[in-house]
């Protein structure tokens, strides 16, 4: 069987888990959508006929039907021709999108993580629901576009420290967390524009890494030093030490619940841990990066994900249906 990940050719990620896999001897493909529809043609006949995919550009097709494991690790926007008159081009995106998603989900590959899982588990408000339903402790928080809410909840925190944001990270608008000031305080009519989160800061002695996957989980503390950014470690990535820790055992049970109730087989977990020992779930990444705690811990996260993938990779393996 082929273990087939989606993303595109800068990836690094994938890079390294091909390499892995290559080095195991495991055949392993790289599904670029941005490629479709002008890049790779899509053929898939339902009934006795053949199921393929054939990328055009190395003429090769590929029965659907050999992709024992899909890895859903960064799928890209389509493609459409630059010819197209733009009147078009909202019905053509919806229709490979419709043909495309229709062909993931009718695959009888095991998934990591399920499409359907994974963009739902994308959702911060869900992530922080579940999380405390399975016995996790989360922050008090508040997402709102309401101004009034926003003012009750700095109000009934006077004195204490809150942070604000973002529900998703994009290249072009890519936001740290933050700390709410009186400048942000002269702001927050803007809040009708979009909604936005606010939290209680969680001092913390460290913040946590946790790459799941499957049942086995790689923590890393991640140690700031005196006097850099206290609200967002990734501000001062050359600055911060890394190394392997454990996970309390109720912590990694109530962890590996969550991923249960998303649907989810892999995701780095993002949490704070308390001078008293307390642990505070943040959020957690369905797709999230792990070659930075790689370089920085030497932890083998590229290892664990090909572990994952070929361990997966089995005749009769029914994780799908299940999921």
């Amino acid at each position: 069987m082929t273990i087939a990940i989606v993303s595109h050719l800068a990836d690094d990620h994938a890079a390294a888990v091909m390499r892995v896999l290559a080095a195991a001897g495991r055949r392993a493909l790289l599904i670029d959508t941005s490629r479709f529809p002008s890049g790779f043609r899509l053929a898939l006949e339902l009934g006795p006929g053949l199921r393929s995919l054939c990328l055009t550009g190395d003429q090769r097709a590929i029965d659907l039907d050999e992709l024992g494991v899909i890895w859903w690790r960064r799928p890209q926007p389509y493609r459409l021709d630059e010819q197209m008159d733009s009147s078009f081009q909202a019905f053509a995106y919806s229709e490979c999108h419709e043909a495309l998603n229709g062909m993931w989900h009718s695959l009888r590959a095991t998934w990591v993580n399920p499409p359907a899982a994974d963009e739902v588990a994308h959702h911060k408000p869900l992530q922080l629901a579940v999380a405390r339903e399975v016995g996790l402790t989360i922050p008090p928080t508040l997402i709102t576009n309401d101004p009034a809410a926003a003012r009750r909840f700095l109000s009934q925190r006077e004195g204490s420290r809150v942070i604000y944001k973002t529900f998703m990270a994009h290249e072009d608008h890519w936001r740290e967390t933050r700390l709410v000031t009186d400048r942000e305080r002269e702001l927050l009519d803007s809040l009708r524009l979009a909604p936005v989160i606010f939290q209680d800061f969680v001092p913390a002695e460290a913040d946590l890494r946790i790459s799941v996957f499957g049942q086995v989980m790689h923590a890393v503390e991640i140690v700031t030093p005196p006097g850099s950014y206290a609200y967002d470690y990734r501000i001062g990535m050359d600055q911060v030490s890394m190394r392997a820790v454990d996970v309390p055992d109720a912590v990694g049970a109530a962890i590996l619940r969550l991923m249960k109730r998303l649907g989810l087989v892999y995701g780095a977990v993002d949490m704070r841990r308390t001078a008293e020992g307390d642990h505070i779930f943040l959020e957690v990444n369905p797709s999230g990066e792990f070659l930075f705690v790689e370089a920085a811990s030497g932890l083998p996260l590229a290892q664990a994900m090909a572990d994952l993938l070929i361990s997966l990779d089995k005749p009769g393996n029914d994780e799908k249906a299940e999921s």
